[in-house]
Formats: C-alpha cells, sequence, structure tokens
C-alpha cells in the first residue's frame, strides 16, 4: 500500500479526513493490507476498502488498528463516531434518492400506460376536415375500448375482495411485512440468503459481510469491544467481539433467538450465526469475558 488512490470525490469530509488519518497510522507502521489482516483479523480485502473510502472501518477494526500502531484509541474512535454519523446521513440520502428514483420511473410507467404518445402538436398529422369519416369511427372505438376496460377494472376488484382475491390479498400483505419475502427475489450476487433462511448460518459464507454490513450497536468491555453486526440486504445480525482472549464468549438475540460464538486460543475476534431480524434495532449483543466480565450493547 505504498500509494493510495485518491478518495472519491462525493465522499463526506468528515469520513475523508478520518479515512487519511488511518491511511497515516498505516504509513508511519508500513503495514501492508496483508499484515494488516493478520495483525487486527479483518481481512485484508476489508482494510483495502476501509483505506480507500468505499466502506467505513467498523469500530472493532478501529480499536483493533490502534492496538497495532500503539495509538490511543480514545481519539481514533471520536473520529470514527463523527464519521460513522456522517456515513449514516450518507445512506439515508442515498436511500431516499433511490425512492424517487423508484417514484419516477413508475410515474413515468402509469403516464405511458394511460393513453400518452408522446406525440406532440408539431409532429400531429394535419386534422381532418369534419365530413371525413375515419376519425369520427376511430372515436367510437376508443370510446368502445375505454369502456371494455372500465368493466374489466371493475369486475377484477370485485374478485380481489371476494373469495380468492381475500386469500392473495392476506398472503400478500403478509409477504410485504417480511423482509426476506420482499428481498428474496433480487438478491446481489454472493448472497446466499435472507431473514429466516440466515438464521444459524455463518455471515461471511452466506454473503452478508463486507460491503453490506453496518455495526448497529457497540460496547466496550474489558479490552474486548462488542458489536451487533447488521446486514440489511440480508436482513439478518450477528454479534462479534475483536480484543478477544480464549475463552470469551459472544451472544446475539433477536426475536426470541439467540446464538453463540466462543473465541479460542490465536483469535483475536469471534462472532455468533446470524438471526433474522426486520431492523437493525432488533437485536441486542452480550459477551462473557473469560474472566466473568459481562456486558451488552446498548
Amino acid at each position: 500500500m505504498a500509494r493510495w488512490k485518491a478518495l472519491p470525490e462525493e465522499l463526506d469530509p468528515q469520513i475523508g479526513e478520518f479515512t487519511r488519518q488511518l491511511r497515516r497510522l498505516v504509513d508511519e507502521e508500513g503495514l501492508s493490507a496483508a499484515a494488516l489482516a493478520d495483525r487486527t483479523g479483518y481481512s485484508r480485502t476489508s482494510w483495502e476498502r476501509y483505506l480507500n473510502g468505499r466502506l467505513l472501518a467498523p469500530k472493532g477494526a478501529v480499536v483493533a488498528l490502534a492496538e497495532v500502531t500503539g495509538t490511543s484509541p480514545v481519539h481514533l474512535t471520536t473520529m470514527w463516531e463523527l464519521a460513522e454519523r456522517a456515513w449514516s446521513r450518507a445512506e439515508s440520502r442515498h436511500d431516499r434518492t433511490m425512492e424517487q428514483i423508484r417514484i419516477t420511473r413508475a410515474r413515468a410507467e402509469l403516464g405511458d400506460f394511460g393513453g400518452g404518445t408522446g406525440t406532440t402538436t408539431a409532429d400531429a398529422p394535419p386534422a381532418t376536415p369534419p365530413p371525413a369519416g375515419p376519425p369520427a369511427g376511430r372515436r367510437r372505438v376508443l370510446l368502445f375500448l375505454a369502456g371494455a376496460v372500465a368493466v374489466l377494472v371493475v369486475l377484477g376488484t370485485v374478485f380481489l375482495l371476494t373469495g380468492r382475491g381475500d386469500r392473495e390479498g392476506s398472503r400478500e400483505a403478509a409477504e410485504r411485512s417480511s423482509p426476506a419475502a420482499t428481498r428474496a427475489a433480487a438478491l446481489p450476487p454472493g448472497v446466499k440468503c435472507v431473514g429466516v433462511g440466515c438464521t444459524g448460518k455463518d455471515a461471511e459464507v452466506m454473503g452478508c459481510s463486507g460491503d453490506l454490513v453496518t455495526t448497529a450497536g457497540t460496547a466496550t468491555v474489558g479490552a474486548a469491544t462488542l458489536e451487533v453486526r447488521y446486514s440489511r440486504t440480508c436482513a439478518a445480525a450477528w454479534g462479534r467481539i475483536t480484543g478477544a482472549a480464549p475463552g470469551d464468549r459472544v451472544r446475539v438475540t433477536a426475536s426470541g433467538e439467540t446464538r453463540r460464538g466462543d473465541a479460542v486460543a490465536g483469535e483475536t475476534y469471534t462472532y455468533t450465526p446470524m438471526v433474522a431480524v426486520g431492523r437493525a434495532g432488533e437485536a441486542e449483543a452480550c459477551v462473557t469475558l473469560a474472566s466473568g466480565r459481562t456486558g451488552c450493547t446498548r
């Protein structure tokens, strides 16, 4: 990592400052991405994304970097908190923009379906004199078709409100309330599960980590950093500890489902299998250190 790529122009200044601070620490220690992966427990690919501004480093990675470089974590985590707020604001703006794009497209499609042909006055053919017959006949055909469509709409509405329509409406309402039902049809490449289909499975194996994950909650317990990791795409969360010691245990709980992970010798971090969640705030992670100390995310 002798040469850094230019940070994205659209990157928030707060995130840019934080990323440049991470780069400075890495440069001063002469660390490569592979060395960072070995010494922090976070993958080489993840560090490349963090240091190129493509993904905000989680708090656990920041604390791990502070330990590796001999830096006080207090100042670094304060900068991270400011960057994390800016990142959340950017994600919210992105979500609103995408929603507006979908609305605009839907309106355009409805406009096209509703009968607009796009022909301007300048492009329209010359008007036919009143005695001519084809325009009047054409209008009658259009009126007939419009009436037929209206009848079909009424019949369809009656059908949906009775019998099979009620059952289908109930099923569709249930699907809309389930993140798994709404997302399973169009998962990004590499993502192998969503919602309840992810429960009990490994986030990295199922493609739910990397760019798709955010930190939904965090706490510091002794020397360990505890996090709730959340993937909106997978509609799932899991617990993770960094700075772990052998015998430390982490668990995540959501909707009555609990999953656990244990740190073993040679590991500096560990994480639990996933649990299905509708939103980030539904999950809670707790840790029990080998020393007996306990704590949970806020």
